[in-house]
């Protein structure tokens, strides 16, 4: 696999190429939006325990800056003040999606093949954004995450409550516990829609046990290039 950077017109992103990637294959996508605090290249550490050879990963860096001290910098999706503005997510949303857009420009992707996913606050940017845009994403997925604002994410979904979605969780998590979770995947259920649900013996982290699980579903919702 290759890792490439780049400076798009909204956001920096690294693209993973799989192995013996080939220009003019269309690819299904993997967009991949990393937590609160983190940077582009934590979740692309991930890419080759998913799939090595089937997908083309797009891991963007949040846009907000933050001092973590002893001279090393995070950053973010959403400022903690804003955290429950959903216009703030809206803004933010728009900041991906352009920069997938670049990405459709400089790689051959398949027609409606991509799947967007993200870890703790980058799984809340998951659903707000992706839910409210089932013809871009064929598949969510929210890795210790959570719904922010229920009554103004309902507003905005699509009639067609289809889409599949992915959602994992830890029981000993105390950075977003294991009740927002539930909390989401009981949202989900009561809006119609049919989350696969996990949740494992584990803190606010991705385990192999998460990876093997999202792996086998990624494979039925948006199969890999064979």
């Amino acid at each position: 696999m290759q890792t490439k950077e780049y400076q798009g017109k909204a956001l920096r992103y690294l693209v993973v190429e799989p192995d013996d990637y080939k220009a003019g294959r269309a690819y299904p996508m993997v967009v991949l939006l990393h937590g609160y605090g983190s940077h582009m290249g934590d979740l692309a550490n991930l890419c080759p325990a998913i799939d090595r050879s089937g997908y083309l990963y797009v891991c963007p860096n949040a846009p907000l800056a933050m001092d973590l001290g002893f001279r090393s910098v995070g950053y973010a999706w959403i400022n903690p003040p804003d955290w429950g503005d959903i216009i703030s997510y809206q803004s933010v949303g728009n900041l991906i999606n352009m920069t997938i857009e670049e990405v459709m420009v400089n790689y051959d992707i398949l027609e409606g093949g991509v799947a967007l996913g993200g870890f703790s606050q980058g799984g809340i940017v998951t659903l707000m954004m992706g839910l409210s845009n089932p013809d871009s994403f064929r598949g969510l997925v929210a890795l210790s995450a959570s719904v922010i604002d229920q009554d103004g994410l309902r507003s905005l979904l699509p009639s067609d409550r289809s889409q599949a979605i992915f959602i994992s969780h830890g029981t000993t998590d105390t950075v977003i516990p294991v009740s927002e979770g539930r909390t989401a995947r009981q949202f989900l259920m009561a809006e119609g829609y049919l989350p696969d649900y996990h949740e494992y013996s584990m803190a606010h982290e991705i385990t192999g046990h998460v990876v093997s699980d999202l792996t086998l579903w990624l494979h039925t919702v948006l199969p890999p290039l064979a």
